[in-house]
């Protein structure tokens, strides 16, 4: 079984010693990703916009990796503030909304950066 490493160029993956994701297959392991969008490292301020951004990367990667978004079997979302949970779970219902893995919500006491209100990471599971 062979194991390949995907990343977005990102600072904080080789910083931190991480990958974007992991293929091993027949899974891709998208490691939590938060808003920022790694080609300008731009960071928009509020919590739903963060999540869409969240989900571009995340398709991005699962792309690279010869998967889909229908492909997600499992998503954890994280939330710095409970007044966030609602628009980010708005914003992955559009995009999931017909896929609906298996998910939960976890509103955590913060995240890396102050400025980071949400991060998503998923499992996919790539059919034959």
């Amino acid at each position: 079984m062979s194991r390949r490493l995907i990343t977005t160029g990102s600072p904080f993956e080789k910083a931190f010693g991480y990958s974007r994701a992991v293929v091993q297959d027949p899974f891709v392991f998208v490691a939590g990703t938060t808003g920022y969008d790694y080609a300008t490292m731009e960071l928009p301020e509020d919590a739903a916009d963060q999540a869409r951004n969240c989900w571009r990367t995340i398709d991005k990667v699962l792309r690279e990796a010869g998967a889909s978004l229908a492909d997600v079997v499992r998503a954890t979302y994280y939330v710095t503030d409970p007044a966030h949970a609602e628009p980010v779970l708005r914003v992955c219902g559009e995009v999931l909304a017909e896929i609906r893995p298996a998910s939960a919500i976890l509103i955590v006491a913060g995240l890396l950066r102050p400025e980071m209100k949400v991060e998503i990471e998923v499992t996919a599971m790539r059919q034959a």
